[in-house]
């Protein structure tokens, strides 16, 4: 069973709140659950996607480059990950398939920073195009039928439940052992969510927070 914190040892995170008359699924994500607005003190980045809403992008708080921000260069939003969930053109309803993209780190173990000017430099360009330096590909780890249950099963070692299309690990294909990230129902509206290098808390909690929004024709 999923062991919880009492009470007193729990630390708030982060929330996110979906953005209204926004054309695609745009998300606010801050450290202040009260205070969820652009202009807020603890607005720390948002998550948004295209039309579709199979491909999604995550910003830090910086300025867009599009909105007059093209003065310091440090000043300029950054692009910390991509997730992209595969199109599925015949209806068969299996396992969500994803890729995310995340910038790499450099010796010092720090995360190269991408700072896109205009939409043709982005991370996700930047995949499609196959122009991989400087960046990190995972995938989703391929859950395993299960005949006893009759679902698609992954191994969460008990941090997870509860069957659910939303559960997801995220691993390297280089070593699909090292869990970088998962996420799974524990209970109707409960979720546990696990990462570790090289992802930091916005990455980690933005990539789960898209699992959440409708995609077409990709379920």
């Amino acid at each position: 069973s999923v062991t919880s914190l009492s009470p007193s040892l729990q630390v708030f995170l982060l929330a996110g709140r979906k953005r209204k008359r926004s054309k695609t699924a745009n998300y606010l994500i801050s450290s202040d659950p009260t205070n969820l607005s652009r202009g807020g003190e603890n607005f720390i980045g948002k998550l948004r996607s295209n039309l579709l809403g199979n491909r999604f992008t995550v910003f830090d708080n910086g300025q867009n480059p599009q909105r007059g921000g093209g003065g310091d260069v440090g000043s300029l939003r950054q692009e910390l990950a991509a997730v992209v969930y595969e199109t599925n053109v015949l209806g068969f309803r299996g396992p969500r398939r994803m890729t995310v993209i995340i910038p790499g780190m450099n010796s010092d173990n720090e995360r190269v920073p991408i700072r896109p000017r205009n939409a043709s430099d982005g991370l996700l360009v930047r995949w499609q195009n196959k122009t991989l330096e400087s960046l990190i590909e995972l995938h989703n780890k391929p859950p395993i039928w299960n005949e006893d249950s009759g679902s698609y099963t992954l191994n969460f070692q008990g941090r997870v439940t509860q069957a659910s299309v939303k559960n997801f690990q995220i691993v390297h294909a280089d070593d699909p052992d090292y869990i970088v990230l998962q996420f799974g129902r524990v209970a109707e509206d409960a979720f546990t969510l696990d990462y570790r290098y090289p992802l930091c808390a916005l990455q980690a909690f933005a990539i789960a927070l898209s699992s959440f929004d409708g995609k077409l024709a990709c379920e």
